[in-house]
């Protein structure tokens, strides 16, 4: 009986070429055994077993001859039957539609052999099973050259996971408590429920709910569907305060492709009525209804630490599909990584660009204004070498500390008569951005630093945004934006823990514009372990 290996975990199932299990040889010797009996069944007919030692050494033989022979020549082999057991809840047709043609396309055993190992990988990419085993037996007698392909899996014990922990992140919390919940196979169709929430300690509030389906019918790409309740309180940084109620539709999704449809309810308000100009023309309600595609390669050895790959990403959304008030726009951004080793302390130099533009579809649209929550911003706490969703962070600079900002209208107070007060200013975005960064990173001196997996890394980060509507970009000069980069230089720890990572950073600002809100010193972050 032969049995494949489980892959690793981090091997793509579907799309990349698969890898020869860890333990084939010694499948394709138990493939001997199964088969050996019609190689030598006449010769088993006409001569008496022997006991003992020859019996066992006449075996060996046996196996040998027909290992080498599965060594040395292709040997055809047709399924018969695939034989699914230990699915109690899972239904047949959901495993069948993942491996069945796979398996019997197979012509050779040694083809069927990786088929297997790509299956098993497939079955544990549902996330429903434990564990997944796939053996190879002999078929019927009266159909020789045939084989009985039999799954066994082990559907999970406990169908609810859930995660919690406090993270520090440069999106629209700073600091927020998050937590998930899934529910899986409810229905036996690979099915997972989740659900999810974040409160922030600047009142940031997310919760939201969705389901998967790995398969629908005879649909092949998995489909999702999800709704969503947020506020992001950015008065701080830009004035306003966002309000969605979304819902959220994966029409297609592939190792390397995504393709989705959002549909949402956004109210910009200002509280403080302090907005500057350029927001409070956008403050109000409006629905918009976008489109967005994804394409994602990424071939780096690690998504935390990375020591060699190369990774790309291009997204691009269009919004305003059904809208008829100032949401058409087109949003496209880049994302280019590579990593490469040096050789000692286990140090290696990752480099990444990421670049963005947004642009108004509307008549006269470079004249129009882009919606302010979509355009780019700069700046955060968040490590840029591990995340790959467009522009990264620029360590060193305040959220959105970065790029144009307008005063804000000044509000007189009832208890200070002092009308001379500064009011602040608004960060407006950008409508196009670029970002780069370098990072050296290297394990420790101590052993109980490099066990812990505890290192240092080295890092110079820099990027630049603008305006380019309403008239901005009759202004645009590439030597003026090459200028006016911001760069930030420093050195840092990363402490990397089951439930957190924690980045301790000295940053030292090298250059900055005026209204920056740059700082150099001591630069915290927690962040998700994922």
């Amino acid at each position: 009986m032969a049995s494949a290996a489980d892959p690793a975990a981090d091997q793509n199932p579907r799309d990349a070429e698969p890898r020869k299990p860890t333990n084939e040889v010694e499948a394709e010797a138990e493939v001997a055994e199964e088969y050996e009996e019609d190689d030598y069944e006449e010769e088993d007919e006409e001569d008496e077993q022997p006991d003992g030692p020859a019996a066992s050494a006449a075996e060996r033989e046996k196996i040998r001859a027909v290992f080498q022979r599965l060594s040395s020549e292709q040997v055809g082999i047709r399924v018969h039957d695939v034989v699914i057991k230990g699915n109690s809840k899972t239904r047949d047709e959901l495993i069948e539609a993942e491996v069945l043609d796979l398996l019997r396309a197979a012509p050779t055993i040694q083809d069927l052999l990786r088929a297997a190992s790509v299956a098993t990988a497939r079955l544990r990419q549902l996330d429903v099973f434990d564990a997944v085993k796939i053996t190879l037996d002999a078929g019927p007698p009266e159909l020789p050259g045939t084989t009985n392909v039999v799954i066994e899996v082990v559907e999970a014990a406990n169908p609810v996971t859930g995660t919690a922990g406090v993270y520090s992140k440069p999106e629209a919390r700073s600091w927020s408590l998050e937590g998930s919940l899934k529910f899986k196979n409810l229905f036996g169709y690979g099915d997972i429920w989740d659900a999810s929430g974040a409160y922030g300690w600047d009142q940031t509030t997310e919760v939201g709910v969705g389901v998967s389906l790995p398969r629908f019918k005879s649909i092949p790409t998995p489909l999702m569907a999800r709704a969503s309740l947020s506020s992001q309180d950015w008065l701080k940084f830009s004035s306003y305060k966002e309000r969605l109620l979304g819902l959220s539709f994966g029409l297609l999704s592939t190792v390397n492709h995504d393709l989705s449809y959002n549909l949402t309810w956004r109210m910009l308000t200002d509280p403080s009525r302090a907005a500057s100009k350029s927001i409070r023309r956008q403050l109000g309600h409006n629905l918009l209804s976008a489109l967005k595609y994804t394409y994602k390669i990424d071939e780096r050895d690690s998504y935390l630490r990375p020591t060699k790959g190369y990774a790309f990403q291009s997204s691009s959304q269009v919004g305003g599909l059904w809208d008829s008030k100032g949401l058409k726009f087109f949003r496209q951004e880049f994302d280019v990584r590579g990593a490469v080793p040096l050789g000692f302390f286990n140090s290696a130099l990752n480099v990444g660009l990421g670049a963005g533009v947004i642009l108004p579809l509307a008549r006269g649209f470079m004249n129009s204004s882009s919606p302010v929550p979509d355009r780019f911003y700069l700046g955060g706490h968040s490590s840029p070498v591990c995340s790959l969703s467009g522009l990264s962070s620029l360590l060193g600079f305040r959220t959105r500390g970065v790029g144009p900002t307008e005063p804000r209208r000044l509000v007189p107070s009832e208890s200070d008569g002092d009308s001379s007060a500064t009011p602040g200013r608004d960060y407006l975005g950008g409508d196009l951005a670029v970002s780069a960064f370098a990072d050296l990173s290297f394990d420790l001196p101590l052993k109980l630093f490099r066990d812990a997996g505890i290192h240092g890394h080295a890092f110079l980060t820099a990027g630049n945004l603008v305006k380019l509507s309403e008239g901005e970009y009759k202004k645009f000069s590439f030597p003026e934006f090459r200028s006016t980069f911001r760069s930030t230089a420093g050195v840092g720890i990363i402490l990397p823990t089951k439930l957190f990572r924690v980045e301790v950073n000295y940053c030292y600002i090298l250059k900055q514009a005026e209204h920056d809100s740059g700082k150099t010193g001591i630069q915290f972050s927690f962040s998700s372990p994922m």
